[in-house]
C-alpha cells in the first residue's frame, strides 16, 4: 500500500475507533509493509516491539486516561545445568566467549530459553549442545534474578539439577573452550560462590 493513502485510511478510521469508544490500537505490519511505519508514527503510534518477520506498534486512544497497554516483555529466561554423577563429579566448561573467556573458570552450562520451551527441556538442551552429554531433569535447585541486564530487561536464571544419562564428553568448538568432570565438588561450589558474586 502506498504509504500517504495507508496514512488517509488510519486517520478515518482512528476517527472511527475513537467514536466507538475504543482504547487501543495495535498496528503488526510485516517487513514487507516497512513503507508504512513512518505514516503510522505520524499518527501517535509508536513502537511496542519488534521480531525478525514485524514490527509491532500501538496506539493508546483516550486523552484522559492513562494508557494500559501492556509493555513489551521485561524479562529474558537463562537457565544453569548442575549436572552430578553417582561419584559425586560434576559437569563444568570453560566458555570460549564472553565475560569469563581466557579466564580459566570452570563453570556449569549454561544458556538462553528458546521461546516455547520449557525450563528442564532447555537445561537439558544446553547440556547436550555444550557437551554433548545426555542428561534426565531431576529438580530445580534455585532461582536469581537480575535487574538491568541485557538489553535493560530483567534476567531470571534458573539452576537446574540433572544426572548425566552418558559420559562421553564432546565440546561444543564454536562456544565451548573445554569440559571435563570436576572432581573436587567443594572446591568447585567455591568457584560458582566467586562467579555469582561478580554477576
Amino acid at each position: 500500500m502506498d504509504s500517504k493513502l495507508f496514512g488517509v485510511s488510519l486517520r478515518s478510521s482512528l476517527s472511527y475507533w475513537t467514536q466507538l469508544g475504543k482504547r487501543g490500537v495495535w498496528i503488526k505490519l510485516a517487513i514487507k509493509h516497512a513503507n508504512l511505519i513512518e505514516a503510522a508514527l505520524k499518527e501517535g503510534f509508536r513502537y511496542h516491539h519488534a521480531e525478525p518477520e514485524y514490527v509491532m506498534l500501538t496506539k493508546w486512544l483516550p486523552k484522559d486516561e492513562p494508557n494500559s497497554l501492556p509493555a513489551n516483555a521485561s524479562h529474558r529466561v537463562s537457565v544453569g545445568a548442575f549436572v552430578i554423577n553417582h561419584k559425586k563429579e560434576v559437569l563444568v566448561v570453560q566458555e570460549k566467549n564472553g565475560m569469563l573467556r581466557g579466564k580459566g573458570v570452570w563453570k556449569f552450562p549454561t544458556g538462553m530459553i528458546n521461546q516455547g520451551e520449557d525450563i528442564c527441556a532447555a537445561a537439558a538442551r544446553e547440556v547436550k549442545e555444550e557437551t554433548g552429554v545426555i542428561t534426565d531433569f531431576l529438580d530445580l535447585l534455585g532461582l536469581r534474578q537480575h535487574h538491568k541486564a541485557f538489553f535493560l530487561k530483567s534476567d531470571l536464571f534458573f539452576v537446574c539439577l540433572l544426572q548425566p544419562l552418558s559420559s562421553n564428553i564432546q565440546v561444543q568448538e564454536s562456544e565451548i573452550e573445554a569440559a571435563q568432570v570436576y572432581l573436587n565438588i567443594i572446591q568447585y561450589l567455591l568457584e560458582i560462590y566467586t562467579i555469582l558474586s561478580m554477576i
